[in-house]
């Protein structure tokens, strides 16, 4: 659905796609799957670029249950809704904001989507980019902003190489996270998980760390090297789409016995159960809490 001004007497053009933040979102039975984090995040970046929807939380939320009832939708368990907001369109290809027309654009796609069952089975091959995370005054990791170049660019090395996705570093040489999803280990039964520094705050990631604090499994939030990680028990990643997926091996170094481990298996039933809880919930309740 678009919001644009009206009564213009002059050209309009499309806004650069790079003024545009996003999310990803699961749908289960009608329902957005922690619909609050994740509006909460998007109105977060919107705001740090100074972008004005020009609709409440619970009106945009809204404009998604209608997009879900429109395309029939409501019964699925396998929809994933990918939302983006531009800044909207503009008098003429500049990327000042101040030659902006209206509110901006907000597209919602909605399609259905699985993951594929066998990733969990087999786990995922990493390898270690040479690309750093960047620092928040060039741009802040932690906005969901659709200028992902460098992630793209791990993402790219990955590919050459035959591996599923890429390792990052922090500028500081420790561990982070994934190109495209969250990344934690667990050595001794303890669950370690990257700083929030240079990251994306991803939301399955905060629910793990929840999980693990209510369910008495220690979580740790700190820096850790390489090596630490080569020396895994058990390693895996987290994301809205795939929820916890197994880390096989990293940089040609098999980790644990190259399964699922125990931990990471726990953690999966219990955000499970999370997750069954929170679409539970009526539409109602959802928008109420927004």
């Amino acid at each position: 659905m678009a919001h644009v001004g009206s009564g213009a007497t002059h050209a309009v053009v499309p806004n650069n796609k790079n003024e545009s933040v996003l999310e990803g979102m699961r749908v289960v039975q009608g329902r957005v799957q922690f619909a609050k984090e994740h509006i909460d995040r998007l109105y977060q970046s919107a705001k740090a670029m100074a972008m004005d929807l020009g609709l409440s939380k619970r009106e945009l939320l809204g404009l998604i249950h209608e997009t879900i009832d429109k395309n029939n939708m409501q019964q699925a368990n396998d929809i994933h809704i990918r939302l983006v907001v531009s800044r909207g369109l503009k008098s003429t290809p500049y990327q000042n904001p101040s030659v902006n027309i209206g509110l901006p654009l907000v597209v919602i796609i909605p399609e259905y989507k699985s993951v594929d069952p066998s990733v969990k089975v087999k786990g995922l091959r990493l390898i270690t980019s040479h690309i750093r995370r960047g620092t928040p005054d060039v741009k802040d990791e932690m906005w969901n902003h659709i200028s992902k170049a460098t992630d793209i660019q791990a993402c790219i090395g990955a590919n050459v190489v035959g591996a599923d996705e890429a390792l990052m570093l922090d500028p500081n040489g420790f561990v982070k996270t994934c190109n495209s999803t969250n990344f934690f280990i667990v050595r001794n039964n303890e669950v370690w998980a990257p700083t929030r520094a240079y990251q994306m705050q991803g939301i399955t990631r905060a629910k793990t760390i929840d999980i693990c604090r209510a369910n008495g499994i220690p979580v740790f939030e700190q820096d850790f090297t390489l090596t630490e990680t080569y020396g895994a028990d058990e390693a895996f990643c987290t994301g809205t789409f795939p929820s916890h997926i197994p880390v096989r091996e990293i940089d040609g170094r098999v980790i644990g016995n190259g399964s699922m481990g125990p931990v990471t298996k726990r953690l999966n039933e219990l955000y499970k159960q999370v997750v069954q809880k929170d679409v539970r919930r009526q539409r109602s309740e959802i928008l109420a809490k927004l």
